[in-house]
């Protein structure tokens, strides 16, 4: 579509057609003005943008008395035990990425998850209307890279749908490679914001970052957004760069000038760890440094005033047309203020960036469909069921839409907020936790402890629009069927069915016989294949001279570190002569990683992480825990005269690979 033509034309979402819910009573506390609930919200929103391209039919003049009198109480499911109250979402559309950034994937990419085991449109367009109904005013899509998701169009038009009940913000977080193609129609489907991932004005170096070609197209986009912004189309667009040193960080200065004659927010991003990522301190360059640094260029420099939710620390050059932004996730942290949730593209709730806790939101929506993902077909079934139940009682305050299994995911919803930390941990614990790569975050393990029982899935929340979910009158599961999904949830992962043989596997040990007697189980009938297990414990001191002389070298026994891992491997070897049920393996491979942690508000510790791997007939995790736990005993030995109150913890096996069971990983 030709640009002159852009202003005159109207984006209009199409009306959804609504549902037969009750309104509810507003209650006298935890008040929120959801302004985009009302028409006259938009339209003060479009006026403030300067925009001229109308996004849905608005009112114009409304009081601010009008404004509380119409407000609705914030949703309860939403809002964490610190009274923060969650109104953004970002949902990821996809796994998959047509770049492979140093700093957010490994180079071989990661393992993709089944289609069926992804959300489908008319998934994400459930969930979005059930938080949109809960108080969500911004959604944004990112992936992967949403754009490589062929129904993105489709499946923006629909959201930008909810507009009316009280979204006010759609926007999109992408690498910005094939964004200038499908940018118009983004904008007709109500497109509000952009944010794109720029790490370098190098074409060379962008090659060696992301590992593909692609600057060309990536500044075409840039450009295409100012295009499009200057004949009204209204889009905030931010360029997010994740500064490394020794990579990218002598490009700052070239980054802030790209604001002065353009209106653009360039945001500076500390480098931060995800799996994969191979994320080491000395590669962060930190707010401070890059501060310092633009100010020697700068020294005109200001600090702009900020809105609570912020997730940067915004600053603007005297006489730039364009702003700057900090993220200082690693440094200065903003949890007290974080007001977002992700869900993952295989449906998973992730309350907090750097948490490794999910709960999946995809296992009991897909309850009503007999567990199977939820298509266009069954979708369009669902509605015209509920509305043909409901001809002649239709209500306009709730659009259509709204997930099945309602009362269920809000309770689960806001279980998962409510055990929403008050802060995500610091740089020393952030370095050796197990997250998702960073791929498959914006894209398991349990959020609920193994003492949580199904009953507390039903806490008596406060649900903000009450009435009857979209398939509330159909035939309920057998009660057998909703205990074993009940169960599944408290898994609180997204996973597929095991059949009921395996499930009972775990309730008799292999190595006692049917009489009680101790014995060795015999492999003779399995085949070799390629077996890998991982473990890890920490060796936690209480006297931080202990940290600093084996940090020295000055331990007199000698090199702490060097002589753990030689012990760990050579226990590895002999595990069969330590442990009297194990079979004698012939191993390929030992590793012993040892990282000395110290932290401001602790003694420091040791992390001890083994590998094992063999081809073979039996697994390897006995190897893999005696050689971490032999490690982590000789580092007690060589140190018990400096510290004899250290503690040994937290010994696990964190992965198993290989033979009939296939891949396991804790909490997943």
């Amino acid at each position: 579509m030709p640009i002159q033509r852009l202003a005159a034309r109207s984006i209009r979402p199409s009306a959804p057609v609504a549902l037969p819910i009750t309104k509810p009573k507003a209650r006298p506390y935890a008040v929120s003005v959801r302004h985009a609930a009302t028409t006259a919200s938009a339209a003060a929103e479009g006026q403030d943008s300067g925009s001229t391209i109308s996004k849905a039919p608005l009112t114009r003049h409304t009081s601010r008395r009008a404004l509380l009198h119409d407000a609705r109480p914030f949703s309860d499911f939403l809002t964490d035990n610190f009274h923060r109250q969650h109104d953004y979402l970002r949902i990821s559309l996809t796994e998959r990425c047509n770049l492979r950034c140093v700093y957010c994937m490994p180079e071989e990419g990661v393992p993709l998850s089944p289609q069926n085991e992804l959300l489908t449109t008319p998934e994400i367009i459930m969930l979005s209307t059930l938080f949109v109904s809960q108080g969500v005013t911004k959604i944004r899509l990112t992936g992967g890279e949403p754009t490589v998701r062929r129904d993105i169009l489709p499946l923006m038009r629909q959201i930008g749908a909810l507009r009316p009940y009280g979204l006010r913000e759609l926007c999109l977080t992408t690498n910005g490679l094939a964004l200038h193609r499908k940018l118009e129609d983004m904008v007709e489907a109500g497109l509000t914001g952009v944010n794109l991932s720029l790490d370098t004005l190098d074409p060379w170096q962008f090659q060696i970052m992301t590992r593909r070609k692609g600057f060309d197209a990536v500044m075409k986009s840039i450009e295409k957004v100012l295009e499009l912004n200057k004949v009204g189309a209204g889009i905030k667009l931010k360029i997010n760069c994740v500064v490394m040193r020794g990579v990218n960080d002598r490009e700052i200065i070239p980054f802030v000038e790209m604001t002065r004659e353009r209106d653009i927010e360039v945001r500076f991003i500390e480098y931060m760890p995800f799996d994969g990522n191979k994320w080491n301190k000395g590669k962060m360059f930190n707010y401070s440094e890059m501060l310092d640094l633009i100010r020697e260029s700068y020294p005109g420099l200001e600090k702009l005033a900020g809105h609570k939710n912020d997730t940067s620390k915004s600053y603007k050059i005297p006489g730039f047309t364009g702003s700057l932004g900090f993220i200082t996730s690693m440094t200065h942290n903003f949890c007290g203020t974080c007001n977002r949730l992700r869900i993952t593209s295989d449906g998973n709730l992730k309350v907090c960036l750097f948490g490794n806790t999910e709960v999946s939101l995809r296992d009991i929506l897909r309850q009503s469909n007999n567990d199977e993902p939820i298509d266009e077909a069954a979708f369009e079934a669902m509605k015209q069921i509920e509305m043909d139940r409901k001809q002649g009682h239709i209500h306009t305050s709730t659009p259509r839409g709204m997930a099945p299994n309602e009362e269920e995911l809000l309770n689960v919803i806001g279980l998962a907020v409510k055990r929403k930390k008050a802060k995500h941990a610091g740089i020393g614990e952030l370095e050796h936790m197990k997250n998702r790569p960073m791929i498959l975050i914006d894209s398991r393990s349990p959020i609920f402890d193994s003492h949580y029982r199904p009953s507390h899935l039903t806490a008596p929340f406060n649900v903000i629009r009450h009435g009857p979910s979209l398939l509330s009158h159909m035939s309920p599961l057998p009660h057998d069927f909703r205990n074993h999904a009940r169960l599944q949830q408290i898994r609180c992962q997204s996973t597929t069915h095991r059949p009921p043989e395996r499930q009972t596997d775990g309730n008799r040990l292999t190595h006692v016989s049917e009489s009680g007697a101790a014995h060795m189980v015999s492999i003779s009938d399995k085949s070799p294949t390629k077996r890998l297990a991982k473990a890890t414990c920490s060796v936690r001191f209480t006297d931080r001279t202990a940290c600093r002389l084996i940090q020295e070298n000055q331990i007199k026994k000698g090199d702490v570190l060097g002589v753990a891992r030689v012990a760990g491997i050579m226990a590895a070897k002999r595990t069969s002569d330590l442990i009297p049920l194990c079979h004698p393996i012939a191993l390929s491979k030992v590793t012993v990683d040892l990282q000395l942690v110290q932290n401001h508000d602790e003694a420091g510790r040791v992390d001890i992480e083994t590998t094992v791997t063999c081809e073979g007939k039996t697994g390897v995790e006995m190897e893999a825990l005696t050689a971490a736990s032999t490690a982590a005993l000789t580092i007690y030995d060589m140190c018990k005269a400096v510290d004899k109150q250290m503690t040994i913890e937290g010994l696990k096996v964190v992965l198993k690979e290989g033979g009939k069971s296939g891949r396991w990983v804790d909490g997943m």
